[in-house]
């Protein structure tokens, strides 16, 4: 019996020794294993192509060992369909994260590990859109188990969303203050840029972002202003706002130098630059397609067409994505009594597809009282002011002006008159076409589209808005650049300068306190503007005489005459002290609140920033289904369907 326990014991020791090392040809036989290292391979994962790093290894950290077995899992084809499962919300974050674990990354043959704290900030965002879906959260996104802490050396699988790679190299230290690399920036070095220009003048300036786009990137704005991230009182708010197509790149670098300037300028004590900074809080977002851009980019300058990288990452035209209020205008007109102006956005348009750089934008323009806009393009050379859509929809080319026409033309001349080649009067140039009519032309003149910007700007808030397209060339060779600076830098200053046309004041009730949402009304011109939450005001105006009126709910309008002289380069101040009516006319109280933004309107809800975490359920759980809507999505999986995914009743 014990000399059996024995031979029984060493057939078990001898089963259980590891086989010898292979010699070459042996590994067929069964005789011997092979001793595989961890070696880094190119990413060939369809879904991953876009992470910060270019190598992985195999077996990754769910033991899989090829590209063929992460491809049929049920964990890769999840990080494939979750942006649709979640409509775009916490994505392109909850794919990188799941490819830093299905495809971990791999320098020097060495697996680096995605960082737990990473995990955990986007799982306290994210989980409830998974809740509202009825969807647990999904395993291989253990914080825990498959990420490591920062001590351990770990990496940010979404570094790349936050401009944080492919930063801008270093430069010379012994450079000029005012140098500007006149090259094209990738969004990462447009990112660093942008922080290191306003970390040198952190008195006058700072970064932020008003949302993130289709696929994740933050929409940065640098801001400049004696008191940066604050609104001062009757200081008027302005912004450029750039690339809103990726590939009419132009106006994307034009906004990048002229923010390295107006630093530069106002350290060195450019009177000019100093006096609007100190008057002006200037607000330069030069990306507003950013997904665009990289696809144009891919092109090459000098390379791309018309088309390539024009729209969004979901195949949208900014420009024709914002609420058509020109067409509720033109029904106005014809009422006696009705205002053009603060329109609200119709319902029906949430029905469609709206891209989170619109809403982005749309919510920005709620937030700051801005007073003057323009929006860079390229393709032409000509300067063009709303309306943009024809009063007539069958017209494809059809002067239709706002009330405001005198002083859009003398916006767009601001601009037109100061750039020497705008103003130069060749007609075999580039944007010849314009010299008779000065460079500037009615947008619906000169073709009409719906969904623009410029009208959205002057239809639904106070800001007035002019689209200057700046080259014939959406994306030029780098030696170009320098030139178009040059063209462009006084033209912008200039424009800049504009804001401070008109009349400008505070409307309070007698006892000094601030009236927000009084209107501002011209005699003669259909438009009001109101007044932001400290009672302050600004109206442009070209020169001339006018009637300008203050009201406001409960109190009695005030009347008074203004004369804006020609030479008058400042705003006029005209401020209103309102008294309480005895009865105010339900129909002015009536049409004062009918344009209220509605707390539960749409926009009002939305965070424009990618990780929706407090948005609004949808579609809930499938009450009284065996398995949720969503599982659909998983069903050519057969056997390996992701049981993981189904909440525990």
């Amino acid at each position: 019996m014990v000399l059996r326990l024995l031979l029984l014991l060493a057939g078990l020791l001898r089963a259980t020794k590891p086989a010898p090392r292979c010699e070459t040809g042996q590994e067929t036989l069964g005789q011997c294993q092979t001793v595989q290292k961890a070696k880094c391979v190119d990413i060939a994962l369809s879904s991953c192509t876009d992470v910060a790093y270019t190598q992985m290894v195999y077996p990754n950290f769910l033991d899989q060992k090829s590209r063929e077995v992460i491809e049929y899992s049920s964990e890769y084809l999840l990080i494939s369909v979750l942006h649709n499962l979640l409509q775009g919300e916490c994505n392109p974050d909850l794919r990188l994260l799941g490819c830093s674990v299905l495809a971990p990354q791999c320098e020097k043959d060495k697996v680096i590990k995605p960082c737990r704290h990473v995990c955990e900030n986007l799982k306290k965002n994210c989980l409830p859109a998974f809740d509202a879906i009825d969807m647990a959260w999904p395993y291989f996104l253990d914080c825990d188990r498959f990420f490591a802490g920062e001590e351990e050396g770990c990496f940010d699988p979404l570094a790349k969303l936050r401009g944080e790679v492919d930063a801008e190299e270093d430069l010379p230290s012994d450079l000029p203050a005012t140098f500007i690399q006149f090259k094209h920036h990738s969004f990462s070095q447009m990112v660093s840029t942008l922080k290191k220009t306003a970390s040198r003048c952190s008195h006058i300036a700072t970064t932020y972002s008003i949302g993130r786009s289709f696929e994740g990137k933050d929409l940065f704005v640098i801001e400049f202003s004696t008191k940066p991230g604050h609104h001062e009182l009757l200081k008027p708010e302005f912004k450029y706002i750039g690339n809103m197509h990726g590939n009419e790149v132009v106006g994307k670098e034009l906004l990048i130098y002229l923010a390295q300037y107006l630093c530069s300028e106002y350290l060195l004590g450019n009177p000019r630059v100093q006096a609007l900074i100190n008057t002006t809080r200037i607000h330069l977002l030069p990306s507003l397609n950013p997904d665009g851009y990289e696809l144009a980019a891919e092109e090459g300058a000098g390379y791309n067409g018309w088309v390539i990288g024009r729209q969004t990452a979901q195949n949208l035209d900014l420009n024709r994505n914002f609420p058509d209020l020109t067409s509720e205008a033109y029904r106005r007109a014809g009422i006696r009594g009705a205002r053009l102006d603060h329109i609200p956005i119709p319902q029906s348009y949430w029905w469609g597809k709206v891209a989170p750089e619109t809403k982005a934008v749309m919510k920005w323009l709620r937030s700051i009282p801005f007073v003057l806009s323009a929006s860079l393009h390229g393709g032409e050379l000509v300067v063009t002011y709303p309306y943009d859509y024809s009063r007539h929809p069958m017209e494809e080319k059809m002067f239709s002006p706002t009330p405001d026409e005198k002083v859009f033309k003398m916006l767009a001349k601001a601009y037109a008159d100061a750039h020497p080649v705008i103003s130069d009067r060749s007609e075999l140039r580039c944007g010849g076409n314009f010299v008779k009519r000065g460079g500037i032309i009615n947008g619906a003149e000169w073709y009409s589209f719906t969904g623009g910007m410029a009208d959205f700007n002057y239809l639904h808030t106070n800001c007035f808005e002019v689209t200057v397209e700046v080259g014939c060339e959406k994306f030029p060779l780098e030696e170009e650049l320098f030139t178009i600076w040059h063209e462009n830098k006084a033209a912008l200053l200039n424009y800049m300068e504009m804001v401070h046309r008109g009349i400008k004041g505070i409307v309070s009730d007698k006892f000094g306190n601030p009236i927000k949402n009084a209107r501002i009304s011209v005699r003669g011109i259909q438009h009001d503007v109101t007044t932001a939450a400290d009672g302050d005001y600004w109206r442009l105006l070209p020169p001339g005489t006018f009637i300008i009126s203050a009201q406001a709910p409960g109190y009695s309008r005030v009347m008074k005459r203004v004369t804006i002289p020609t030479r008058m380069k400042q705003a006029g101040r005209v401020d209103f002290v309102l008294r309480p009516a005895e009865a105010w006319p339900s129909k002015l109280l009536r049409r004062s609140m009918e344009d209220a933004y509605d707390p539960q309107d749409p926009l009002e809800l939305f965070d424009p920033h990618a990780q929706h975490g407090q948005a609004e359920a949808r579609g809930g759980s499938a009450a009284g289904r065996e398995k949720p809507w969503w599982w659909s999505y998983f069903s050519s999986l057969d056997l390996h369907k992701p049981l993981w995914l189904l909440k525990q009743r």
